[in-house]
């Protein structure tokens, strides 16, 4: 099972996007399969010396491409095996509520991840925790209470799988 996984983001369309050639997108490709891998080993599965391998990942890193590492941990092993998402809506589009929301939300320990989305609803809430009790008081003493929600919308997830990366555009 894959252990580690490489955040890839672009923070808006009028952003201008990197420009990865077929090496870096190799290497982007083969470190979000297993980030774990060795620059010996990386730099053989793409075709590089070693030491042009370490300083494409570093190029990468500080052009913002490779955002950072983690571990993929299931959350049932933690103590969390109730997973939901949580559509949120809130009262007023401000950026000082939408950014308070988001760092609130982040804030929570059950959160695996929120998403600031178009249509009815304002955001998508990823929880983990560890009963339907505990995603009710979540909900109501955490979320609802807040004065500027309006409204919630929970559905429980049954299965969660995810790839294991972003393929890069050709």
């Amino acid at each position: 099972m894959r252990q580690d996984v490489i955040f890839i983001e672009y923070h808006s369309e009028s952003e201008t996007r990197p420009v990865l050639d077929r090496t870096d997108k190799a290497i982007v490709r083969e470190l979000q399969n297993d980030a774990r891998l060795s620059n010996k080993e990386l730099a053989e599965r793409v075709g590089v010396a070693p030491s042009t391998c370490l300083e494409r990942v570093r190029a990468l890193r500080t052009r913002g491409v490779i955002l950072g590492y983690h571990a993929d941990v299931e959350p049932a092993a933690l103590g969390r095996p109730v997973q939901a998402m949580i559509a949120v809506r809130i009262r007023r589009h401000s950026r000082e509520l939408v950014d308070g929301f988001r760092e609130h939300a982040l804030s929570l320990p059950a959160t695996i991840s929120i998403a600031n989305v178009s249509g009815a609803d304002d955001f998508l809430l990823h929880v983990a925790v560890e009963s339907t009790d505990a995603l009710r008081t979540m909900l109501l003493d955490r979320i609802a209470s807040r004065p500027e929600v309006v409204h919630t919308e929970t559905h429980l997830v049954f299965d969660h799988r995810r790839r294991p990366g972003v393929e890069p555009v050709i």
